[in-house]
């Protein structure tokens, strides 16, 4: 009947004004039962759930077998870690796997059949749950003996596929590969030719200190690639060169051309070019998403345009106030959009909107109010408002920032002067003491700005919790310092008692006075454009961020599966080519520079120094040839390429940023500020109609009327 048709159109213009707000595609199935399963869908309890079932299925490898729960990962100390007994990680996966199934039928179903099979991540998303299920099978029935389990290298799929940004990011990364691949094609010719060069320059001759050089660094073709790629990440510059330096200056002609070429000239040609590939990337992300936003709202005001209340010999489609209004009541968005909305309907005082006064009553999405902060208390006394002026005034928090200086200026003297002794001589009576004068004062300048500022007034301002926190923070450490240990006196060094000693509870203290110094950054204009902007930075590189997890985690898997027990302590036979006839650890092996921490025996030291610990394997030759391939793909994955990549993404958004705020107008004189996601908005293109109909024609499940 008309009845249910108006209030399946009324749903419709609802979820597609959810799907604009949230910048989702809209060709989904649009019929009443898939409408209400595509809201639960995507409500926040589901997608909660799903991104609890993602970090749950990741965080495993670090507590199943080779488990990371010991306290250092140095093989020489660490204790043997707890593992779990088989099936116990195996459950925690099967229920993982069971919310990616339905997860995985939700979204084929809500695209429809036809779209399902044009999708290519849903086709990978069923062909990875496959093999994950089929490797969990075979686990099982070997009782978690086996050592290659694929599955654990395929887990970062899941955070891939369920994130729009992190796919976009990863289709204009793929765009670059074919000007990143020539570039790094002349690196290789770069360090072929040197190579080459290399061991024609340092063979074997009959003169033993040249021959040091030949032996230790190009005593053969992968020996030598391996020195040169080492040294193009500068991780055994100078030791690369010594013994030939030592004997000859002029071959340190070979090693600066070497640099030069390859460090200053390459790989910022590669900065380069990637940069000029990505220029634009953040544009077009961003005039892609408004397209949807316009596409969504647009749908609505179709489906709406269609409700039976509409004359049919109305010239132009319109939408009534009312249906509006309806709609507006029954979709998710942020209360102040909605009232902003509400506002702008009730003062254009029509009864029925046009597509282009529809779309721009939405233009309100694209805004967000700047806080209003609340106003100062008002006081009747005249030594009050005189008080209120005085510390509400900006030369007091001045004058706050500079005892803060001298606090911090106190502190580095004292631990200067106290640099060399030993513990027994330390007198932490000075420390003491310095904190019992500034830590009152930072209690009195806090109480002192919220009598001026009024205590709602005071907490509006993200610096005044930072620096209140840090306040109260200190002052309950002083209290329990004095509580344990008494009030400070010349030789002030009790024994240890409670939780921590008292040089523990001084230091603590001092470093949260130290972090509360960065209370300055506001009042330094320049230094708070820069951390506001590199803040900003860090929303908009959140799935550049992910993707880079997504490699972390499939590498350090990786490294596990090849590596794991390859590092063994001093004392075994891995270690009796590390030392001289009198027992001495040979010097730049992997033994005497102490690498032990930097291992792949378990997943958590391979994400912590992850980086580091490859260039030291590398420069120390503790691997065989073959495994070196997996050395230098992670090197150029993440160092020649990934750093280049984000190097470029960061000079596209901070120059932009750092123009539009040059040049903005200050923030107390607009009542808006545009979005992270627009903040191209003056330099964006408008979709037209023809393009906003035509793709609604070619929605896959909405029969447009007209």
């Amino acid at each position: 009947g008309s009845e249910a048709d108006n209030d399946l159109y009324i749903n419709q213009a609802m979820v597609f004004i959810e799907d604009a707000i949230q910048y989702r595609s809209i060709n989904h199935r649009v019929d009443s039962k898939s409408l209400w399963l595509y809201r639960w869908y995507y409500s926040r309890t589901c997608q909660w759930i799903l991104s609890l079932t993602i970090t749950i299925i990741l965080a495993l490898a670090f507590i199943e077998e080779p488990s990371s729960l010991t306290v250092t990962s140095d093989v020489r100390y660490r204790l043997p870690a707890w593992n779990p007994p088989c099936g116990l990680t195996e459950s925690v996966e099967l229920l993982c796997f069971l919310v990616f199934m339905a997860d995985m039928s939700v979204k084929s179903y809500l695209i429809g059949w036809k779209e399902f099979w044009k999708n290519k991540w849903l086709m990978a998303y069923i062909l990875t749950l496959i093999v994950s299920i089929t490797d969990w099978i075979v686990s099982l029935s070997f009782f978690c003996t086996e050592s290659l389990r694929i599955r654990r290298i395929l887990r970062p799929f899941f955070l891939l596929q369920n994130s729009s940004m992190m796919k976009k990011t990863l289709k204009s990364i793929n765009s670059t590969l074919p000007e990143m691949a020539s570039v790094v094609l002349l690196l290789t010719v770069h360090l072929s030719l040197f190579t080459m060069f290399a061991m024609l320059l340092f063979a074997q001759t009959k003169d033993n200190q040249q021959d040091k050089e030949w032996m230790v660094y190009f005593r053969n073709l992968p020996d030598s690639l391996t020195s040169l790629l080492v040294l193009l990440t500068t991780a055994n510059n100078p030791d690369v060169m010594i013994p030939s330096y030592s004997k000859n200056r002029a071959y340190s002609i070979f090693f600066i051309l070497f640099t030069v070429l390859g460090n200053l000239f390459l790989m910022n040609l590669l900065t380069a070019i990637i940069y000029n590939q990505f220029r634009g990337y953040l544009l077009k992300s961003v005039q892609s998403s408004l397209f949807r936003r316009r596409l969504g709202i647009r749908a609505a005001f179709e489906v709406l345009s269609s409700l039976k209340e509409t004359p049919a010999n109305a010239q132009q489609p319109y939408v009534s106030a009312g249906a509006l209004q309806q709609v507006l009541q029954k979709v998710e968005m942020d209360s102040r959009c909605k009232q902003a909305i509400m506002r702008s309907l009730k003062m254009c005082s029509c009864d029925q909107l046009s597509a282009a006064q529809f779309q721009k009553l939405f233009e309100e999405l694209d805004k967000y109010a700047i806080k209003q902060h609340p106003p100062n208390p008002e006081y009747q006394s005249h030594f009050m408002q005189k008080l209120q002026f005085a510390f509400g005034h900006p030369y007091f928090g001045y004058l706050g920032n500079v005892v803060a200086l001298a606090n911090i200026i106190s502190i580095c003297v004292v631990l200067v002067m106290d640099a060399d002794k030993q513990p027994s001589e330390r007198d932490d009576f000075f420390l003491g003491a310095i904190n019992c004068f500034f830590i009152p004062y930072y209690l009195l300048e806090m109480l002192l700005k919220i009598l001026a500022m009024g205590l709602r007034r005071y907490l509006s301002y993200p610096s005044n919790r930072f620096d209140g926190l840090l306040t109260v923070i200190l002052l309950i450490l002083e209290i329990a310092t004095f509580a344990v240990y008494g009030f400070p006196h010349p030789g002030w060094r009790p024994e240890f008692m409670g939780l921590l000693s008292l040089w523990d509870m001084v230091r603590l203290v001092n470093m949260l006075i130290v972090f509360r110094f960065l209370r300055i950054i506001p009042n330094m204009k320049f230094m708070a454009l820069v951390v506001t902007t590199l803040l900003d930075l860090v929303k908009n590189l959140r799935a550049f961020a992910g993707i880079l997890v997504v490699v972390f985690y499939a590498f350090a898997i990786t490294g596990i599966m090849l590596f794991k027990g390859a590092v063994v302590p001093v004392g075994n036979t891995s270690a009796a080519n590390a030392t001289f006839d009198n027992g001495t650890l040979r010097c730049g092996t992997y033994e005497q520079l102490e690498y032990w921490p930097n291992n792949f025996d378990d997943f958590a030291v391979r994400k912590m120094c992850f980086h580091g610990a490859l260039l030291h394997l590398l420069s120390v030759h503790l691997i065989c040839r073959w495994a070196k391939i997996y050395f230098v793909a992670w090197w150029l994955i993440s160092s020649v390429i990934w750093v280049n990549l984000f190097v470029a993404l960061l000079l596209e958004n901070f120059i932009h940023k750092w123009d539009r705020r040059c040049h903005r107008a200050s923030l107390s004189d607009i009542e808006y500020q545009r979005t992270v996601e627009l903040m191209f908005r003056d330099v964006l293109e408008e979709p037209t109609e023809e393009e906003l109909m035509e793709k609604l024609r070619q929605h896959p499940h909405l029969q447009l009327c007209r």
